[in-house]
């Protein structure tokens, strides 16, 4: 398929700037054999006792750091990834490239630029680059979101069940903020399983796929834990008849690469799985997702899950009905597609 069928117009009112005062009330667009309107502390009704939500706990770094070359021109760093001896993974916003050798002054610190990879840099630091991330940095708001970063997003551009330990995603897994603390009790008390697993989400999420043809695209690694008393519950789950729901794109993803190992025993490492249309899901039967980016890779995992013509007709309609878009905005539930 061509990367431009994944194209559609997104009118820039449509995306959320800001989250809803209450996690819950935002809106819920149900796609099961038809199309419901519903708000999101509705999805509770859709559960059956026996079901399996299955979570991403990853924690956000304020990954965002603003600083200066040597020379005195701006910097925007944005974490991608921490590796070893002092040493990270990054995106740097300049108006020249920095150079392999560059020093860049972040408030108190200075780093060095001692490598490049692709569209990435590395940068050498002087101690933990988590510890300078946590002194200094700002909460990484998507870059769709056309504002600075305010006190409310320490809070609400993380998840309720958030593992605070972890610290090592630098985008939230937004279809959970939706998600409150009596909604989960609620689902619990249901007699609902709740489970989680980690993926550790990398900026690479919000870059749109550039090649022609979407089997060409290179994408993003990022790093998965899925316990094998996951993999164990999982399997009970559907063995029982009942259903597995993923929370968000990433659940998604950490289980299907789970499952692509025949023995089942767990998965800890990198995956670069990309989901797209003809895709065999083996574990997720229900998705609970945000509305993504035109052309992205979790455009593509939708469309693979309920089918191309369904996530063309359901984006029209959620712009007809004005749904808000993207991290903060408006999430739906969707039925696996079993053709």
């Amino acid at each position: 398929m061509k990367t431009s069928d994944f194209d559609y117009s997104l009118p820039k009112e449509l995306i959320a700037e800001y989250p809803l005062e209450k996690r819950s009330s935002s809106r819920l667009l149900v796609y099961q054999e038809n199309i419901e309107h519903k708000s999101f502390k509705d999805v509770v009704s859709y559960f059956d006792k026996g079901d399996l939500l299955v979570l991403n706990n990853t924690s956000v770094i304020p990954a965002r750091i603003f600083g200066k070359k040597e020379s005195g021109g701006f910097v925007e760093v944005m974490l991608e990834r921490i590796m070893e001896e002092n040493k990270a993974l990054v995106q740097i916003g300049s108006g020249n490239s920095p150079k392999i050798g560059t020093k860049l002054i972040l408030e108190d610190y200075e780093v060095e630029c001692i490598d490049r990879k692709g569209p990435f840099f590395i940068l050498q630091f002087n101690e933990a680059p988590l510890d300078v991330f946590n002194k200094i940095g700002h909460v990484p708001l998507p870059p769709y979101i056309k504002r600075s970063d305010e006190q409310l997003d320490k809070e609400r551009y993380a998840t309720v069940y958030e593992d605070k330990e972890l610290q090592d995603s630098v985008a939230a897994p937004t279809a959970g903020l939706h998600f409150d603390k009596n909604l989960l009790k609620t689902l619990e008390e249901k007699g609902v399983n709740v489970v989680c697993i980690n993926l550790s989400v990398g900026a690479g999420t919000f870059q749109p796929v550039k090649t022609a043809n979407i089997k060409d695209h290179d994408i993003h690694e990022e790093y998965v834990e899925v316990k094998p008393e996951v993999i164990d519950l999982v399997s009970a789950t559907k063995g029982n008849g009942k259903r597995v729901f993923a929370v968000g794109t990433t659940a998604t993803r950490a289980l299907e690469t789970a499952f692509i190992d025949p023995h089942k025993n767990g998965y800890k490492g990198y995956t670069n799985l990309f989901i797209y249309p003809g895709f065999t899901f083996k574990a997720v039967d229900m998705l609970i997702t945000n509305f993504h980016l035109p052309q992205s890779s979790l455009l593509m995992l939708v469309s693979a899950f309920i089918g191309f013509e369904n996530m063309k007709n359901i984006y029209n309609l959620a712009i007809k009905e004005k749904y808000r878009f993207l991290s903060y905005g408006d999430a739906m539930l969707l039925k696996k597609n079993e053709i």
